[in-house]
C-alpha cells in the first residue's frame, strides 16, 4: 500500500536542481516522485516502511529544504530579498559599466573604483549563486548556478589579475582588458530575471490562492436554538449553521430556512447570482448577498466541493507532461555539456589565435549565455497559469496529458439530459386508462420516490403527495418497480413496461404517447399489476446556450453527436433545435460505451460530455472525458475535464483554453530550444560580449514566463 504526499521544496534555482531532487527521491526503495520546479513542490508516493521524515532527509541530503505543502515560507520573502539585492547591485554596477564603456568618463585610478564597486556585487549580490554552487559541488553536481558563479568569478578574478599585474594604472589600459563591467552587470541581469521569474510564478498561482481564500475560518452554528461561533474545522455533517448577508457559506449544505441570492462567480466563473430558497443546495465558499439563510451541512473538510476543486488544480499543476520529462533529461546533462563547450572554446581560441583575452572572453560568454531554466520553465509555468485561469472560470484540467488530447479530438459526443438540456424536467401531461389522471400520477410518484432520475423527480414534484412504498428495484436506464399498497407498480420506458408486465397499452393510450413523442417529450408508461393503466409525458427545457455552444464546437473542428437513452423522437426534436444532425437514441447506459468505442474504431478521436452516473463509463472510455459540474461525483472522477458551471459553453471554453495552453507550451519550448541552439555557437565564436550574454540569458527565462502569463487574459465565451 502506498501513500501520496505533497512537499514544498525550497532552495531550487533551476530545473537541474529539480532533476537532482527527483533522482534522489526515486532512489528510495519503492518511492515514486515527481518534482516540479515551477511550483517548487514534489508529489511523492511512499510505500509502507518509508516515512515522511525519510523523504525530507533525502531532500535535505541533496542540499535543499523540504516541508509540508503550504507550511513553507511563501515567495514574498524571496521576492523581497531578490528585489533588495537587485537595486543595491544596480546602484553599484552603474558607475562600473559607465566607466568601462565610456572612455571620456575615466580618470586616474578609475579601475580601482571599479574594483571597489564590483567587489560587493560579486560577493554579496551574487552570494545566492555561489552558495548554491558550493552546496551542489559538495554533492558532486553542477547546476545553472555553477555556470553563473564560474562566469562571474572568472571575470572578476581575471580583472583583478590584469589590474594588479598587467596594467599601467593609467587613463587607458595598454594590455589585456578588465571585465569589471561583466562581473558587475551579469549578477544584476540574473537577479532581475530571477526577481521577475519568482514574481510571475507567484502571480500565476493567484487563482489557486483565491480558491483557498474562499474558505471560512469561523461559522455560527445553531445548537439547541442558540447561535455558537466555532471554527470551521469543528463543523460536522448535519450541523445547522447561519449565513448572514455579506458572509460566505461555510461549507456545502442545503438551505432549511430563508431566501437569498448566492454569488458563485469566484468558484464557477458564472457572473450572475443564483436564487436559493428552502431545499436549495449551496456550496462552501460562495457569497450570500442579501438574505439570512439557515443551512444544514452536508459535506465538511476535504469532502467539500471547494476542497475537491483545489485538489484537482494542485494535482494538475504538479504533474508533468511527457515532453517535460524529455526536457528534464536534457537539462540534467545540459550544464556539464556547457562547461565542456566552454573549456573547448577556451582551448580552441588559444590554440588558433594565441590571444588569451579573446579565448577568455569567448569561454566566459559560453558559460553565461547557456540557460536551461527557460527550457525547464516552458511547460510547467504555462500549465500553472492555464490551470489557474481555468479554475477562475469554472474549468478544472486534470493533468497535462489532457492538453494534448484536446488537440487531437475531432468528434464530441453529448449526453442530452442535464448536458444539452437543463436536466430539470416537468410533467407535460398525464393520461389514464380506466383510472383517473390523478391516480396515475400518484401511483407513479409513489413508486418513483426512491429514484434520483430527473424524470422521477419531475413526477414526484408534480404529484405532491405519495403513498409509502416498499421492495423498490431499479432497472438502469429502463424504469423502476415498487410495491405501493398491495399492488406492484411498474413505471418506465413503454416497451420495457410492456415486457415486464406482459401486456400492451390500449390503442387510445398509445396514440396519446405517440403524440407526446412527436413534440419531443419523454414518455413513460405506468402499470398496476399486470395492466398498463396510464402514461406520463415529461419535458426537459433546452439550455439557452446549447445551440450557440454546438455551433462553436463545430467552429473548433468537432463533429457533435447526441447520445441519449431517450426515445428517437424526443432526441431528434432536441437535436434539431440545437443544430445536431448525428443522433443516437434509445441507448442503455452500458451501450454508451459501445457507441463511443465504435466511433473510436472508425478512426474518430472522441470527447464525451456527460453529467450522470450512467455517463461515467463512457467518460472514462472516451479519449477526452468532460463532466458537467451539475452531475455526479462519479462522473467527475471519470473525466479529464470538469466543468464547475453547468453550461455547455463551458465545454467550448475548456477546449479553447486547453488548446491555447498547449500552444503556449509549444511556443515556449520552441523559443527556449532556439535560444540555446543559436546563442551558444555565437558565444563560442566570440560574437557575444559576456555582459550581453548575461542580459540575453536572463531575458530568455523572463520571455518564457511572460509568454505564459498571457493565459491569464484568456476570455471565456460567456
Amino acid at each position: 500500500m502506498t501513500t501520496q504526499i505533497d512537499l514544498a521544496v525550497s532552495g531550487m534555482t533551476c530545473t537541474s536542481c529539480a532533476a537532482r531532487v527527483e533522482r534522489r527521491l526515486n532512489r528510495l526503495p519503492g518511492v515514486t516522485a515527481t518534482v516540479n520546479f515551477a511550483t517548487e513542490s514534489a508529489r511523492i508516493a511512499i510505500p509502507e516502511g518509508v516515512t515522511v521524515a525519510d523523504v525530507v532527509k533525502a531532500v535535505e541530503e541533496t542540499g535543499y529544504g523540504a516541508s509540508a505543502l503550504g507550511t513553507a515560507a511563501g515567495p514574498a520573502e524571496e521576492i523581497a530579498s531578490l528585489r533588495r539585492r537587485f537595486w543595491i547591485c544596480l546602484v553599484l554596477a552603474i558607475p562600473v559599466i559607465a566607466l568601462s564603456m565610456i572612455p571620456i568618463l575615466r580618470f586616474n585610478g578609475w579601475e580601482w573604483v571599479a574594483l571597489a564597486s564590483t567587489f560587493p556585487v560579486v560577493t554579496w549580490g551574487a552570494w545566492p549563486f555561489h552558495r548554491a554552487t558550493w552546496i551542489n559541488a559538495r554533492h558532486r553536481a553542477v547546476t545553472m548556478d555553477t555556470l553563473i558563479s564560474l562566469g562571474v568569478g572568472a571575470a572578476f578574478i581575471w580583472s583583478m589579475w590584469v589590474l594588479i599585474f598587467a596594467s599601467d594604472h593609467g587613463m587607458e589600459m595598454n594590455g589585456p582588458q578588465t571585465y569589471f563591467e561583466v562581473a558587475a552587470a551579469v549578477p544584476v541581469f540574473i537577479l532581475a530575471g530571477r526577481w521577475c521569474e519568482v514574481s510571475a510564478k507567484y502571480r500565476s498561482s493567484s487563482a489557486l490562492r483565491a480558491l483557498m481564500d474562499l474558505s471560512v475560518p469561523e461559522v455560527s452554528v445553531l445548537r439547541h436554538g442558540v447561535e455558537e461561533v466555532v471554527g470551521a474545522d469543528d463543523l460536522q455533517v448535519g450541523d445547522l449553521f447561519v449565513v448572514r448577508p455579506g458572509e460566505r457559506v461555510a461549507t456545502d449544505g442545503m438551505v432549511e430556512e430563508g431566501n437569498s441570492c448566492i454569488d458563485e462567480s469566484l468558484l464557477t466563473g458564472e457572473s450572475l447570482p443564483i436564487d436559493v430558497t428552502e431545499g436549495s443546495k449551496v456550496t462552501g465558499g460562495t457569497m450570500n448577498i442579501d438574505g439570512r439563510l439557515l443551512v444544514r451541512a452536508s459535506r465538511v473538510g476535504s469532502d467539500t466541493r471547494l476542497a475537491q476543486v483545489a485538489r484537482l488544480v494542485v494535482a494538475a499543476q504538479m504533474e508533468k507532461a511527457p515532453i517535460q520529462r524529455l526536457v528534464d533529461r536534457v537539462s540534467a546533462v545540459f550544464v556539464p555539456v556547457v562547461m565542456l563547450i566552454s573549456l573547448v572554446t577556451l582551448a580552441s581560441w588559444w590554440f588558433i589565435t594565441h590571444d588569451a583575452q579573446a579565448a577568455f572572453t569567448a569561454a566566459v560568454a559560453v558559460l553565461i549565455i547557456a540557460c536551461p531554466c527557460a527550457l525547464g520553465l516552458a511547460t510547467p509555468i504555462a500549465l500553472l497559469v492555464g490551470t489557474g485561469r481555468g479554475a477562475q472560470i469554472g474549468i478544472l484540467i486534470r493533468g497535462p496529458q489532457v492538453l494534448e488530447d484536446t488537440r487531437r479530438v475531432n468528434t464530441i459526443v453529448l449526453d442530452k439530459t442535464g448536458t444539452v438540456t437543463m436536466g430539470a424536467m416537468s410533467v407535460l401531461g398525464v393520461a389514464g386508462e380506466g383510472v383517473s389522471e390523478a391516480t396515475v400520477l400518484q401511483l407513479a410518484a409513489s413508486a418513483e420516490i426512491g429514484s434520483e432520475h430527473p424524470v422521477a423527480r419531475a413526477i414526484v414534484a408534480a404529484a405532491g403527495t405519495v403513498t409509502p412504498m416498499r421492495e423498490f428495484s431499479n432497472a438502469r436506464g429502463a424504469g423502476v418497480q415498487a410495491m405501493v399498497g398491495e399492488e406492484q407498480i411498474t413505471i418506465g420506458r413503454p416497451q420495457w413496461v410492456a415486457e415486464s408486465v406482459g401486456s400492451m397499452p390500449s390503442d387510445n393510450l398509445q396514440l396519446r404517447m405517440d403524440a407526446w413523442g412527436d413534440v419531443g417529450a419523454t414518455v413513460v408508461a405506468v402499470a398496476q399489476g399486470t395492466r398498463v393503466i396510464g402514461a406520463i409525458a415529461v419535458a426537459d427545457e433546452i439550455r439557452p446556450t446549447s445551440g450557440r455552444a454546438v455551433s462553436l464546437l463545430r467552429d473548433l473542428g468537432l463533429r457533435p453527436v447526441l447520445l441519449t437513452g431517450d426515445h428517437e423522437r424526443a432526441a431528434r426534436a432536441v437535436a434539431i433545435q440545437v443544430g445536431i444532425t448525428d443522433v443516437v437514441s434509445d441507448v442503455m447506459p452500458e451501450d454508451k460505451v459501445v457507441h463511443v468505442t465504435a466511433l473510436q474504431a472508425q478512426g474518430s478521436v472522441v470527447a464525451m460530455v456527460g453529467d450522470g452516473v450512467n455517463d461515467a463509463a463512457a467518460l472514462a472510455t472516451a479519449d477526452l472525458g468532460i463532466a458537467m459540474g451539475s452531475g455526479s461525483d462519479v462522473a467527475a472522477e471519470a473525466s479529464d475535464l470538469t466543468l464547475v458551471r453547468s453550461d455547455l459553453l463551458a465545454a467550448v471554453d475548456a477546449i479553447r483554453l486547453s488548446r491555447k495552453t498547449l500552444a503556449v507550451i509549444r511556443g515556449n519550448l520552441f523559443w527556449a530550444f532556439a535560444y540555446n541552439v543559436a546563442m551558444i555557437p555565437l558565444a563560442a565564436a566570440g560574437v557575444l560580449n559576456p555582459m550581453l550574454a548575461g542580459a540575453a540569458m536572463a531575458s530568455s527565462s523572463v520571455f518564457v514566463v511572460a509568454n505564459s502569463l498571457r493565459l491569464r487574459r484568456f476570455v471565456p465565451t460567456t
